[in-house]
This record gives structure tokens, sequence and C-alpha cells, in this order.
């Protein structure tokens, strides 16, 4: 399980959200409000990730990804999908050690995933939980 502690830095911290988020509850009432374009920004930078393969990942084309960016706050339906990115980049942080890796590990083919890249299912809630639970066997030393 991710901390909100470290959820909170990957998207940028307090500097970013504009809000000290110690708990769940604060974090599920910026996620209603819509976060920041800038903590996609930060996830975006942290993890090597192309704007397009988070275009997909949050389901928003470029021109309203463009518009976001333009108002620099996201709807709460794409701050939720930006969470489980978030969510589960940190956790790949956690399983690998450091973000380079856990980065490297997201964009590569995994026969566990069925040869997709972890990043290729995180477009669904289903795919996500496929992807927490390889990260958890690979945290517990099961191969996958």
């Amino acid at each position: 399980m991710v901390s909100t502690e470290r959820l909170v830095k990957t998207l940028g911290g307090q500097a970013i959200l504009k809000r000290r988020i110690t708990t769940l509850e604060d974090l599920q009432q910026t996620i209603q409000t819509g976060l920041p374009y800038h903590a996609l920004e930060a996830v975006m930078e942290r993890f090597g990730l192309a704007r397009a393969e988070v275009e997909t990942i949050l389901g928003v084309p470029p021109r309203t990804m463009a518009r976001r960016k333009r108002s620099r706050r996201l709807h709460p339906d794409e701050s939720d999908r930006l969470i489980r990115l978030a969510r589960l980049a940190t956790q790949a942080v956690q399983v690998f050690g450091k973000e380079d890796k856990a980065a490297m590990w997201m964009h590569r083919p995994n026969r566990a995933l069925g040869s997709r890249t972890p990043l290729d299912l995180l477009r669904t809630d289903l795919g996500a939980k496929q992807v927490e639970e390889v990260l958890g066997r690979i945290e517990h030393g099961v191969i996958s």
C-alpha cells in the first residue's frame, strides 16, 4: 500500500497541490475539485512519460489536454485517473527502489501482464489492479 505522503510527493508535493494533504480524505477532496495541471507534469517528468502516453492513460484527447493546461486544472475524473497512475508508479518505486528503474519497468512488456506494458493497462481500473497484483508478487519474491 502506498502512503498518502509518498503519493503527494509523486504529485509534486504541497508546492504544486497548493494545500497540505495528510490523509486520504484530504486527497479525495482535492480530486473532487480537480488536481492542478502541474501535478500531471510532475508525474510525467518523474517517470519519463510522453504526453501521448498520458493522454491515452487519462483518456483525454490532445486538444482537451491543451485546454486543461491553459485552465491549469484537471477535471475530477481525469484527476482520479492521474491518482491511479501516480499510485502505481509510486508502488513501483517502492518495489524497485528508484524512479528510473520503476519507469523502465512500467514501459517494458511483461509476460505476467500478457506481454503488455504496465502503462498500457492503466487505462482501466481492472488493468491497474493487474499491475498492482504483479507488483505485489514481485515485492514478495514471487516470480512474475
